[in-house]
């Protein structure tokens, strides 16, 4: 289950290496047991949250996927 996060600036945020030119991509940070996700064009507007094991799950998945 996810849930909203709101920056306070502490965060360290990590770019997809597949991120496009156009800065049309999403962020993540770790946060010590879950993962936040965030638009990079619109931070202002917060981040998901996922448990650990969920966003594990679906990076294991979209790799999977990526090799089909």
């Amino acid at each position: 289950m996810s849930a909203l996060f709101v920056d306070d600036g502490s965060v360290a945020w990590f770019k997809s290496s597949y991120s496009a030119a156009h800065g049309e991509c999403v962020e993540v940070a770790e946060l010590g047991g879950s993962s936040a996700v965030r638009d990079t064009r619109h931070r202002e507007l917060g981040a998901l949250t996922f448990p650990g094991a969920e966003w594990r799950a679906f990076l294991k998945s979209s790799q999977t996927n990526k090799r089909r």
